[in-house]
């Protein structure tokens, strides 16, 4: 793990859990304390946070300043717009097609031409401005932006969901454990992830090596759930016991 990748993950976990440790924070990365440490200052000189004895905490503004979704974009690799190539081997004419607010999903966007009469849902603010640059119909389900991935999450966005009975859906979760359990750093995203999964008939993971084996605070479901996982690896889950 590189130093920017590991501090942008204590970024996240900050956000998302003020008050773990440096002691927790390192069992989670899988460093030492002392790196710990040595990130907090990094990081408190870039004025992300604020240390204090054992721990640390954002500061304001600090929080939506994780993975920004166009750098990540701009990350992308060879194997994940593959993965949208692949992914999207499972749509057909008419159907009705979620996407959650997540680069993978958004790397599908560019296959979705080539169907007819498609219906798209989605929660992500730029794939839905992706899907109608290219015509295709597209709902955005509204709710409070995550201005860090460009997603919308809450309440609203949950509703709008529960009202919509999809054919497909594509998702991807932060981690993914041997044992299926996908987890997210956002309790928003995962919450809503799982309405999505409810309201889709054929639900297909998005995920690309380098989340297998790891694991976030929130756990949003169980892989073996999932209908399909495309990754640009071979996934074999444990046996469910």
């Amino acid at each position: 793990m590189t130093i920017s990748t590991r501090q942008q993950r204590i970024l996240e976990l900050l956000r998302t859990n003020p008050e773990i440790t440096v002691y927790e924070l390192a069992k989670c990365l899988s460093v030492s304390e002392p790196t710990v440490r040595r990130d907090f200052t990094e990081l408190a000189r870039r004025g992300f946070i604020e240390k204090f004895y054992g721990g640390a905490k954002l500061l304001h503004g600090a929080a939506d300043s994780e993975i920004p979704f166009l750098i990540r974009e701009n990350e992308k690799s060879s194997a994940k717009v593959e993965m949208g190539r692949r992914a999207a081997e499972f749509v057909r004419d008419g159907m009705v097609v979620m996407l959650d607010g997540s680069t993978s999903a958004y790397n599908v966007v560019p296959y979705l031409t080539s169907f007819k009469d498609l219906i798209v849902v989605t929660s992500g603010a730029k794939t839905a401005v992706a899907l109608a640059e290219l015509n295709i119909r597209t709902f955005c389900t509204g709710g409070q932006m995550i201005t860090h991935s460009f997603s919308y999450v809450g309440e609203q966005a949950e509703n709008f969901v529960r009202g919509i009975n999809a054919d497909l859906l594509f998702f991807s979760c932060r981690g993914l454990m041997p044992d299926g359990r996908m987890t997210e750093v956002s309790i928003e995203e995962a919450n809503l992830r799982r309405v999505m999964f409810a309201h889709s008939k054929t639900k297909v993971l998005l995920c690309d090596s380098g989340k297998l084996g790891k694991i976030y605070f929130y756990n949003m479901g169980d892989a073996h759930d999932a209908d399909a996982i495309v990754s640009n690896i071979p996934i074999t889950l444990e046996k469910r016991g």
